[in-house]
């Protein structure tokens, strides 16, 4: 893991940015859940907050950082969107994600799309969507 968070290249169109309380407590939840590496971050200030953890999962980035109020950036509880985690083995990816401490919102189940999905909630709030094409 770099200490600051300058270097790491990002991947992925798109980066979701993610304001959660407890940052590098999410970033090791991600591990743990999502097989997440810890691309850079920026150290904790001495109320335990970072402003920048950019981690990889499954090949892409996501970004997040802890609230800082004082500065305009209060936090809110998360609503109106999910992220999607396409993956190849859903039953493999769920199990672990469970088993460190995410809860089923939706359980996983064929789909009119054709496709295997689920949702489940971090510790943090945030709905993940597994999502496992069938073909």
């Amino acid at each position: 893991m770099s200490e600051t968070a300058s270097v790491a290249p990002t991947k992925g169109g798109v980066i979701a940015y993610l304001m959660v309380d407890g940052a590098m407590k999410a970033a090791e939840f991600y591990q743990r859940a999502f097989g997440a590496e810890i691309a850079a971050a920026h150290p904790v200030d001495a109320k335990g907050r970072t402003m920048h953890v950019h981690l990889y999962i499954n090949g892409s980035s996501l970004m997040l950082g802890d609230p800082y109020p004082e500065h305009g950036a209060a936090l809110k509880e998360p609503a109106a969107f999910s992220l999607v985690l396409p993956v190849r083995d859903i039953d493999a990816w769920w199990k672990r994600a469970t088993d460190a401490g995410a809860t089923v919102v939706m359980p996983i189940a064929d789909m009119f799309w054709g496709d295997r999905y689920g949702q489940l909630r971090d510790p943090f709030g945030v709905i993940w969507g597994l999502d496992q094409p069938k073909s």
